[in-house]
């Protein structure tokens, strides 16, 4: 059971998950890498909007300030 924050996140490496970004993009991808200023690695990055896929990056670096929700 994770009890903090960068648990959760260590324990999503390989899964899939949800990122909101502040401009109101989503993305999904496989989570690959995180630190600890909230960058990430994702892989099989796609772009969503309205729940649909937009467009398909492979690997995507986020930029931790442009986060604004992670959803495992």
């Amino acid at each position: 059971m994770s009890n903090r924050p960068f648990d959760l996140l260590q324990d999503s490496i390989g899964r899939n998950v949800m990122v909101e970004l502040k401009d109101g993009i989503t993305v999904r991808g496989t989570l690959m890498a995180f630190d600890v200023h909230m960058n990430l690695v994702l892989d099989s990055a796609e772009k969503l909007v309205n729940g649909e896929t937009r467009n398909r990056y492979g690997k995507l670096l986020l930029r931790g300030d442009n986060v604004l929700l992670i959803s495992p």
